[in-house]
């Protein structure tokens, strides 16, 4: 039986200049409309290429194939809002825990849910480009930024940095899948960030160091939204 050889996902080389940094902008472009159009199993280079105005054997200049092409749209979302995590984290520097909570929570799914149709359309072509892989390494830069800015807090925190911002980021992508694989991801976005945010909130109250907790009895009973308004 003859062996059949792995497909190549990598792009075949990458722009150096200008007009083919333009290029591939356009091909990228291209394949999130031609996939949001007629999607993925209709998609196929050649629709692509027409519908970026560059010949086919262009396109193959920097994307052997169909595969490759998913995957380089995929990663290029992925990297949107893994930079939306970053900024956020860095303009929460020093700031308290549940305002890092709010901001966090706020600007993750405003990246993730940017063009709702588009997010849906990525997430479903994850598992024929080995979308899970792509997401470990873009999970490595959200906890590095997210370990940051919780260390920074001018509440301390009892638990482990590194360990508070795993289960946060936890937290976040499990509620982004549960965006997208619902009927009506726009309509819950607001219902499902609110929530959210009331989780991420609780779990940092609960991980905050003890006379930190206790400084915060005034506003600890209150509802996390009303709390982390008081907070501020």
């Amino acid at each position: 039986m003859p062996v059949r050889s792995p497909v190549v996902l990598e792009p075949r080389k990458s722009p150096v200049q200008a007009r083919s940094a333009a290029s591939v902008e356009a091909i990228l472009e291209a394949t999130i409309q031609v996939l949001l159009s007629v999607g993925k199993e209709r998609l196929t280079t050649t629709k692509v290429a027409l519908r970026a105005g560059v010949s086919v054997g262009t396109l193959y200049q920097y994307f052997p194939n169909k595969s490759a092409l998913l995957q380089a749209v995929l990663k290029r979302h992925l990297a949107e809002v893994a930079e939306a995590v970053q900024l956020v984290c860095a303009e929460q520097q020093g700031e308290t825990l549940r305002k890092m909570a709010t901001a966090l929570v706020t600007a993750f799914l405003q990246a993730k849910m940017k063009d709702g149709r588009t997010s849906v359309a990525l997430y479903s072509v994850g598992s024929d480009v080995d979308g899970a892989k792509i997401v470990r390494q873009m999970g490595t830069r959200f906890n590095n930024s997210i370990v940051r800015m919780l260390a920074s807090s001018c509440e301390p925190l009892a638990t482990d940095p590194q360990l508070v911002a795993s289960m946060l980021q936890a937290t976040m992508f499990g509620v982004g899948r549960r965006l997208l694989e619902s009927d009506d991801p726009e309509k819950q976005f607001e219902t499902l960030r609110r929530e959210l945010i009331v989780v991420a909130c609780a779990y940092l109250d609960a991980c905050s160091a003890p006379d930190a907790a206790q400084a915060k009895g005034a506003i600890g009973l209150l509802h996390p939204h009303d709390a982390s308004r008081v907070a501020s």
